[in-house]
């Protein structure tokens, strides 16, 4: 290990030691009760519901996953991706929010995403929660495997040591970290590592750009790259037979580009309509602490989600100019980030700059691992197994449920060659699908059934896993992300089986309209 190596590994220690004092710091307080250990008292300020529920929302996709894709194909995919999130993230705070807020507390308090469901509908046999907490758990392990390959790229590119072994390292520390604090210490270190981020984000664009001759010498050569600074036309890499792309006198070579209609749009802003069932983002709705902060939080996640996919988005790009071929797989493009950070400061800087990408993992590791093991102790063991479990065998739940969670994602991410934005695209769109139409149904729609309301959940789902699994194999117009279909089609159903079925009870009605017209 060289002297700059251990420079960066100084500050990221430094960086990793006041994630772990946050923790420490909110332990006593996490771990009274279930509910301040869940959902934190519903105690948050605008300022920290904002900043974790975007940090939380984005990981080591944001840093790694959507840069990478810049550079290995250009504008297209990674542009409208990021368009359709900014509108998402929008409209689910506008919409969502307040509704959401208020209907938690209607529904007897409910202080997870299953209970509320179940709650809305009032159901006694809890069918409705154990289906949703099933559903997060799935989702969730896939998630948090996609955090824990972006530890393993992490430290085996900065380090030079295996990626399994750093993979396993980032999983403890992110396990360890998770059944100290809970959903309060989650939640004010991930403010802390928002701030990170875009700090990291902005710092390495400046210095990138200036480095490369600036923003006119970026974009021009951009343009001499068949489609890579188009946004109806998608740069395409010649690979060869082990998918690397072939370089030819030092030059990247590039086929020709692939067009980029309607139809492909559609597919990548429908990332968007993942934000309205995405539990880490709505739990925040449901945990601040006052109703009409909500709007100031709105305005500071709005910038934070611009700035930060603008420029994560433009790091791919002027990455392709300054290395262009230090990364010749789709895998490998992931680490044009930590690539540009390490070459282009001095390296106690770069450590810093390096832990905004763990700050983007353990942000959202710690939502996905918590919300799931939440959703089985809570929702399953209490809300159905045993009714009467003391808050300590919930507790006590919650962490064999941790552990047991973080071993399946650890599994599943032991694969080097693993594309962090193909994996998360996959639990998103679970999650899009299977909670995002039934959310606006259940927050907007008094008719929706809780027949409706299951049938939508397991047809969102049916549909991400037959779409692609499946569907997508054909190609053509059916090689749409899996997201835009499944949505619609849970949307129908919950739509048609509520029509269909027995409406809901006079109380549910009553629920509905105290919370339609509460001020």
């Amino acid at each position: 290990m060289n002297g700059q190596t251990i420079q960066i590994l100084i500050a990221m220690v430094i960086y990793m030691a006041i994630v772990v004092f946050i923790g420490i710091v909110f332990a006593k307080q996490a771990n009274k009760n279930s509910e301040n250990y869940f959902l934190g008292g519903r105690s948050l300020g605008p300022w920290v519901t904002a900043m974790s529920a975007e940090a939380s929302d984005m990981s080591g996709w944001l840093l790694m996953g959507l840069p990478g894709v810049a550079y290995w194909c250009g504008l297209a995919d990674a542009a409208w991706t990021a368009i359709g999130l900014a509108i998402g993230t929008y409209f689910n705070w506008l919409i969502v929010s307040k509704r959401l807020r208020r209907y938690s507390v209607r529904a007897n308090n409910a202080i997870t995403l299953p209970e509320f469901f179940s709650n809305r509908f009032r159901e006694k046999n809890k069918v409705v929660m154990t289906l949703s907490a099933g559903f997060i758990l799935i989702f969730f392990t896939v998630y948090a495997a996609s955090c824990f390959v972006t530890c393993g790229k992490l430290f085996s590119t900065l380090f030079g040591a295996p990626y399994i072994a750093m993979m396993l390292v980032g999983a403890v520390f992110v396990l360890i970290y998770t059944l100290l604090g809970g959903f309060l210490a989650e939640s004010a270190s991930d403010f802390m590592q928002g701030i990170v981020m875009i700090v990291a984000l902005a710092v390495i664009v400046i210095i990138s750009t200036v480095q490369a001759g600036g923003i006119g010498t970026v974009m021009e050569n951009a343009r001499e790259i068949p489609g890579f600074l188009e946004f109806f036309g998608l740069a395409t890499p010649a690979v060869n037979e082990a998918g690397e792309q072939i370089v030819a006198f030092g030059t990247p070579v590039f086929a020709e580009p692939s067009k980029y209609g309607l139809l492909k749009i559609c597919s990548m802003m429908a990332w968007g309509l993942g934000y309205f069932g995405m539990p880490q983002v709505l739990l925040r709705f449901m945990a601040i602490r006052q109703e009409d902060e909500l709007k100031r939080s709105r305005r500071i996640a709005m910038i934070w989600v611009v700035i930060s996919l603008t420029v994560a988005v433009f790091i791919g790009i002027v990455g392709r100019q300054l290395y262009p071929t230090a990364h010749l797989t789709a895998s490998a493009a992931e680490n044009i980030f930590i690539t540009l950070a390490t070459s282009s400061l001095p390296a106690i800087l770069a450590g810093f700059v390096m832990a905004g990408i763990l700050a983007a993992t353990i942000s959202s590791s710690d939502s996905y691992l918590l919300i799931a093991a939440s959703a089985l102790a809570k929702n399953v063991y209490q809300g159905v197994v045993k009714k009467n479990a003391t808050d300590k065998q919930v507790m006590l739940v919650s962490r064999i449920t941790l552990l047991v969670i973080a071993l399946i994602a650890i599994l599943i991410a032991l694969d080097e060659q693993s594309i962090i934005f193909k994996v998360v695209s996959f639990a998103w769109a679970g999650f899009g699908a299977t909670f995002g139409p039934l959310m606006i149904f259940s927050l907007f729609w008094k008719r929706t059934t809780r027949a409706g309301a299951i049938a939508g959940m397991i047809s969102g789902a049916g549909m991400v896993f037959l779409w692609k699994l499946v569907i997508s194999k054909l190609g053509g117009i059916f090689a749409i992300y899996e997201l835009l279909p499944a949505f619609i089609v849970s949307a129908i159903f919950i739509a048609v089986v509520s029509l269909l079925t027995t409406p809901p009870s006079k109380e549910i009605e009553e629920d509905f309209e105290a919370v339609k017209n509460a001020q």
